[in-house]
C-alpha cells in the first residue's frame, strides 16, 4: 500500500503561508459557504452545517490519504485562514496536474491568491518535478486570470460549455505553465 502524500507547509510571498487543513479552520469553511460563488465550483458546503464543515475538512486530508492531490489552507501574515489552493493529480500519469483557488471575499484583493499559487507552483515544479500545471477559470473572473498570468501561466484557449458550474455548462479558459527545467 502506497503511503499518504504529506502536505508541506510553504512560505509565500508577502508573509503568507501554506498549510494542512485543521478543525480549527471551519470558520473559514463557513466564511467561504456564505459566498455566491465558491460552493459553486468548489464541494465548499452550503448552506453550511458543523456536521458538513467537518466533513470538507476531512474530504480534503482524504486527498492526501487517497494520493489524488494536496490542499493548502491559505494563512494572512496575521495569521488568519483566508482561502485554499489544491493541486489536482488525476492526470499526472499523463505529466500533468491542476491547481484550483478561493480566497474569501473579507480577504480578497490583499495578494494572498497570488502569494499562494505562485508557491504551490514553485514547489509542484521544483520539488514535485511536475511536467505541466493546467488552470482553467471562467472568462468573466479577472481576478482569478490575473492570478493565474501573474503565477506564469500561458492562456491556450477556451473551452466552450466544458464545465459544470452549478445548474449549466460554462465556458473555460485553459491555462497551462510548463516545467522548463525538465
Amino acid at each position: 500500500m502506497e503511503q499518504p502524500l504529506v502536505v508541506p507547509e510553504l512560505a509565500a510571498d508577502g508573509g503568507f503561508a501554506l498549510r494542512s487543513w485543521r478543525l480549527s479552520d471551519l470558520p473559514l469553511v463557513r466564511e467561504a459557504a456564505d459566498d455566491d460563488y465558491i460552493p459553486l465550483v468548489t464541494t465548499v458546503p452550503s448552506p453550511y452545517s458543523e456536521p458538513a464543515g467537518i466533513a470538507f475538512v476531512e474530504r480534503q486530508w482524504g486527498r492526501a490519504t487517497t494520493r489524488t492531490g494536496y490542499t493548502f489552507v491559505v494563512v494572512s501574515p496575521g495569521g488568519r485562514p483566508v482561502g485554499q489552493v489544491g493541486l489536482w493529480l488525476k492526470n499526472l500519469e499523463q505529466g500533468r496536474a491542476s491547481l484550483g483557488y478561493w480566497v474569501v471575499k473579507s480577504a480578497r484583493g490583499q495578494g494572498a491568491a497570488a502569494a499562494a499559487v505562485g508557491a504551490v507552483v514553485g514547489w509542484a515544479l521544483r520539488d514535485l518535478r511536475i511536467p505541466r500545471l493546467e488552470l482553467w477559470v471562467e472568462p468573466w473572473n479577472t481576478a482569478s486570470v490575473r492570478t493565474a498570468e501573474r503565477a506564469g501561466f500561458h492562456r491556450e484557449g477556451l473551452l466552450r460549455g466544458c464545465q459544470r458550474v452549478g445548474d449549466e455548462h460554462r465556458d473555460m479558459f485553459v491555462y497551462s505553465l510548463l516545467n522548463d527545467a525538465l
